[in-house]
C-alpha cells in the first residue's frame, strides 16, 4: 500500500503551487484540463484523500479552537490570542495557534493540518499574501464542510462568515481630523499597500479628511510600504524628502521609525513634525517621545471572536445569519503631539 501524501508534498512533486492542486481536485475550470488531469492521477496514485473530509463527523468534538495570524511580533496580535484564550477557557476551550507568516501557502497548509480532526472552529486573520491573490478557496473549502470560520482585523467580503473589525476608515479619519484641529495643514500618511484592508481603509479615513477639510492632496505626502518588515529606508528617504508638519502612520511601527527618520534631520517630535500611530501597543505607550495613538482593543476583538465561534459551535441549528461585530476606537493623546 502506498503511503499518503499532503498538498503540500503533491505540489511540490508536481512543482506547481498548493492552489493549483486545490484546485484541481476540485475540478477548478480555473486550472488546465491537462494539469488537472496530471494532478488528480497522482492524488489517486498515492490515496491521497483531503483532510477536510473530517470537517462532516461534526459528533468529533475535540473543545480546540484553531487559530491562524499573518504575524506574532506586533502587540495586536498578541493581545487578540490572549482575549480569545481566555474566553475560550473559560468555557472549556483550549487553543492552537499557527503563524501564516503572511504566506497563503503555509495558511494554506495550516488550514489543512488543524482541519484533520485537531479543532473544531478556525479564528483567522488573513495573510497579505490572500488578500493579495485574493484567493479563499481553503477557507470556502472549511465552511462548506460545516466547520465555522471566524475571521478578525483582515477580512473580506468574499466569504460568508462571522466577523469582528474595527472601523478603520473612521477610526483614521478621526485620527487626521485631531492633527487638522491642530492646525496642521502638511499631513504626511504612512500606509501599506492598497491589497492589505486594513491599510486601504485607513487611507481612504485620510483621504476623506483631507476633503471634509477642503485640503488638496499632495501624493508625494502618502507613502505605501510593500514590505513592512524592511521599511526604514523608504521611511527615513519619505522624511528628508517632504516637508510636512504630521505623519499619520497606519501601525505602531511605521510611527515609530519615522520619529527616528525626523529626530535624524534635526526636527523634533512635535515641536517641528506631530505623530500619530495606530493599535496602541508597547511601543506606543514606551518610546521617545510617547506615541499618540489609534486604540485598537485586541483583547475585546479576540474575546468577541471566540463568543462568535464558541456560540455557533454550541448551537445545534444551522444558522446562516452572519454577525459582523465593530470594535469601538478611541484617540489616545501623549507626547507625539502638540
Amino acid at each position: 500500500m502506498r503511503k499518503k501524501v499532503t498538498l503540500k508534498q503533491i505540489a511540490k512533486e508536481l512543482d506547481v503551487s498548493i492552489s493549483t492542486v486545490s484546485k484541481s481536485l476540485r475540478d477548478s475550470a480555473e486550472i488546465s484540463e491537462d494539469t488537472r488531469q496530471k494532478v488528480q492521477a497522482f492524488a489517486k496514485l498515492y490515496n491521497y484523500k483531503p483532510n477536510l473530509i473530517a470537517l462532516s463527523l461534526k459528533n468529533r468534538k475535540t473543545k480546540t479552537i484553531g487559530i491562524i495570524i499573518p504575524e506574532i511580533v506586533h502587540h495586536f496580535f498578541a493581545t487578540v490570542i490572549s482575549g480569545i484564550e481566555h474566553l475560550a477557557n473559560e468555557k472549556g476551550y483550549n487553543v492552537i495557534v499557527c503563524l501564516s507568516d503572511e504566506s497563503f501557502d503555509k495558511e494554506v497548509i495550516n488550514m489543512e493540518m488543524l482541519a484533520n480532526g485537531s479543532i473544531d472552529g478556525f479564528i483567522m486573520s488573513l495573510s497579505k499574501e490572500t488578500q493579495q491573490k485574493k484567493d479563499f478557496h481553503h477557507i470556502l473549502e472549511a465552511t462548506s464542510q460545516g466547520m465555522p470560520v471566524v475571521m478578525f482585523d483582515r477580512v473580506t467580503n468574499d466569504i460568508f462568515c462571522d466577523k469582528v473589525i474595527i472601523d478603520d476608515k473612521t477610526a483614521a479619519q478621526d485620527a487626521v481630523n485631531f492633527l487638522i484641529y491642530k492646525g496642521m495643514r502638511k499631513i504626511g500618511l504612512i500606509t501599506t499597500v492598497d491589497y492589505v484592508s486594513v491599510g486601504k481603509l485607513r487611507t481612504e479615513g485620510y483621504l476623506h479628511a483631507l476633503q471634509q477639510n477642503n485640503i488638496i492632496l499632495d501624493e508625494n505626502l502618502i507613502l505605501k510600504i510593500e514590505d513592512i518588515d524592511n521599511c526604514t529606508s523608504e521611511i527615513e528617504k519619505f522624511i528628508k524628502e517632504n516637508d510636512v508638519d504630521a505623519v499619520f502612520a497606519v501601525n505602531e511601527l511605521f510611527a515609530v521609525t519615522a520619529i527616528k527618520a525626523i529626530n535624524q534631520i534635526g526636527k523634533k517630535v512635535p515641536e517641528d513634525i506631530s505623530v500619530i500611530g495606530f493599535t496602541d501597543g508597547i511601543i506606543s505607550k514606551y518610546s521617545t517621545p510617547s506615541i499618540t495613538t489609534v486604540s485598537q482593543n485586541g483583547i475585546s476583538m479576540g474575546q468577541k471572536a471566540a463568543k462568535l465561534l464558541i456560540d455557533r459551535l454550541e448551537n445545534d441549528e444551522e444558522d446562516e445569519f452572519y454577525t459582523t461585530e465593530i470594535i469601538e476606537t478611541h484617540l489616545v493623546e501623549r507626547e507625539s503631539t502638540i
